[in-house]
């Protein structure tokens, strides 16, 4: 494990030795193990131990340098620190970073836990299983081409020659499976399942076993769909893709870079439903990839975005805070330059209405379960996308598997023709959100 006090240290003489009166450091150092298999025999076994350290450096005009290395020692911090000096020179003189104003703010305590790992050979072990069992579950599943099962142990840190010092661990272990059937006379389909937990043992394998074959017998018996208008329920998982496709109205990096549908007035906007509640919320309890601090050592926090659909926050580094008279918010990624990114987010019914929609008696209702395409079918400064998709059209809560078909909007327009926000929310890895009922949408079958 990273002793951070020592580190703090070689980088303070170092620096010192090479006259840098101000600097930071930001990094992490990663422990991995991972396997695939095809049909019973390991089709990829990988295991990793690697560290990436990104180091700014300051000069006496107030220029910043950077330049990063993988080897966190004394020698390979002192060639860091010596390459992002001599870059200085050529740093930017407007809107020169800083340190973050919140960077020695004290942290909430909390548990540096790394559990520890088991050998390859379990991994291989378990999956195996997992792969003969959906081959088991149905005569029509031929094969799971995408699977995986993996172990991290991660340490992270931030460091700055004013005194900051940030460090915290964790464990995560994944699961992800995708089937593949073969049917005389019919399209093959598949469907797939992805768990997360902090330890092996509490890795939700059956679940994600259930799932993978639910919906893939789900999908066996599909039917056209006829093109036109529909009201369009999304699942959490297939909302939170379309939000985080859209993502640029929240973030200030964005914003500033005119790179985004919300400009810095947007801010007090009826921007969706008032049914509508979103914040970002890295430690919500139910994510197992909370952080205590983002790239910049700024503490992480929930982050209201939308209150009962008026956009109240953009997401910020501690650099987009200064120019928008802001606070920095811990969203802030330390790279060849500075980015700003979501976290966890946190999707919950705002204002209630009085009716209530349910798909046990909705009629002509299709159900989308999975997005697809996001990178060629999404256009995220103009707000619209046309995408392919896995899903169900729902008759009295009868599914009819899709065969294929594309949904297509305005994404401004879905956040403000919101029918439906259900109360109860699901947890996904990617957040935390329930089904949105969306009315009018465009529906293209094949």
């Amino acid at each position: 494990m990273l002793n951070i006090c020592e580190l703090a240290a070689i980088a303070q003489e170092k620096a010192q030795v090479l006259g840098v009166h101000k600097f930071d450091l930001s990094g992490s150092s990663v422990d991995e193990s991972s396997v695939e298999v095809d049909r019973g025999a390991p089709k990829q076994m990988e295991a990793s131990n690697r560290s990436s350290v990104t180091v700014r450096v300051w000069n006496a005009n107030d220029q910043v340098g950077i330049a990063s290395t993988t080897d966190i020692d004394p020698l390979g911090l002192e060639i860091a620190l010596k390459t992002a000096q001599e870059a200085s020179i050529f740093g930017i003189t407007e809107h020169v970073p800083d340190f973050s104003p919140e960077a020695k703010i004290e942290l909430p305590e909390r548990a540096n836990e790394i559990f520890p790992q088991v050998p390859i050979s379990d991994l291989l072990e378990r999956l195996v299983k997992a792969e003969q069992h959906l081959i088991e579950a149905h005569p029509a599943i031929v094969g799971v081409p995408y699977n995986g099962l993996s172990q991290r142990d991660v340490e992270r840190f931030y460091i700055h020659s004013d005194g900051a010092r940030r460090y915290e661990t964790g464990s995560f272990n994944s699961i992800s499976l995708y089937t593949k059937t073969d049917e005389p006379g019919k399209k093959p389909r598949g469907a797939g399942a992805f768990r997360v937990s902090r330890r092996l043992e509490e890795l939700d394998i059956d679940g994600c076993l259930q799932e993978t074959i639910d919906k893939t017998i789900s999908h066996l018996d599909y039917q056209k769909i006829q093109t036109g208008k529909y009201t369009v329920v999304f699942s959490p998982k297939a909302f939170l893709s379309l939000l985080g496709a859209f993502s640029n109205l929240f973030n200030a990096q964005s914003i500033l870079d005119k790179q985004s549908l919300s400009t810095p007035d947007s801010l007090g906007s009826q921007l969706a439903s008032p049914q509508l509640s979103l914040c970002d919320d890295i430690l919500h309890p139910s994510y197992v990839g909370q952080s205590l601090f983002d790239g910049e050592g700024t503490p992480t926090r929930r982050v209201e975005l939308i209150e009962k659909g008026i956009l109240k926050s953009f997401l910020h580094s501690a650099g987009t805070a200064k120019r928008m008279s802001a606070q920095p918010t811990g969203h802030a990624n330390m790279g060849s330059k500075i980015t700003v990114s979501p976290h966890f987010y946190h999707v919950f019914q705002g204002e209630r209405i009085d009716r209530s929609y349910n798909l046990a008696d909705a009629e002509n209702v299709v159900l989308i379960d999975a997005l697809k395409a996001l990178h060629a079918g999404v256009k995220s400064l103009q707000g619209s996308f046309s995408l392919p998709f896995d899903g169900w059209l729902v008759q009295k809560g009868v599914r009819t598997s899709i065969e294929s078909a594309t949904v297509a909007g305005d994404f401004r327009e879905v956040l403000k023709s919101l029918l439906y926000v259900e109360p109860e929310a699901h947890v996904t890895p990617r957040g935390v959100c329930p089904y949105i009922w969306v009315e009018g949408l465009s529906i293209t079958g094949e």
